[in-house]
């Protein structure tokens, strides 16, 4: 199993090719995009959120959303470390977490839920190239963590 400091080193080293590889399909825009998620799911959204890592850390004052996540969930279980669910959990769980507090935030008269799903619907439908590379590079950022761990 790796340290912290190399899943860190090896998330920064590959980033920009993982976002090379995205060029030409999608322009600098499309690498921009890639690269930025795959170091963003290697060093804030990364599958040792399930302990107290350099990952959770990262989050400053806002780790204190993720202690539900750490303690419902032991350390390199089916939900953290598998490929694909794992990312997908995070994300869920980071999705829920937004939802509420857009909903508490959201002051009266504004647009409700519908609509506000909705308007990023349409917003990410029509970007949904750049919208997969995104998620690409989430999950190969998780996939990147788990070989250094020896997982899959």
């Amino acid at each position: 199993m790796a340290s912290g400091r190399s899943h860190d080193r090896a998330t920064g080293l590959l980033a920009l090719p993982f976002g090379l590889l995205w060029w030409p399909l999608l322009g600098p825009i499309g690498t921009v995009v890639a690269a930025a998620a795959f170091l963003f799911g290697g060093l804030w959204l990364s599958p040792d959120l399930d302990t107290r890592s350099r990952a959770t850390r990262r989050w400053g004052p806002l780790r204190l959303f993720w202690w539900p996540y750490r303690h419902w969930l032991p350390h390199r279980s089916l939900f953290s470390h598998c490929p694909g669910l794992g990312t997908a959990g995070r994300l869920a769980y980071l999705g829920v977490l937004v939802m509420i507090g857009s909903l508490l935030l959201m002051p009266y008269g504004s647009p409700g839920p519908d609509q506000l799903m909705n308007t990023l619907q349409q917003h990410w439908l029509s970007r949904r190239p750049l919208v997969v590379a995104a998620l690409a590079g989430l999950e190969m950022s998780s996939w990147l963590h788990l070989l250094q761990d020896g997982d899959p």
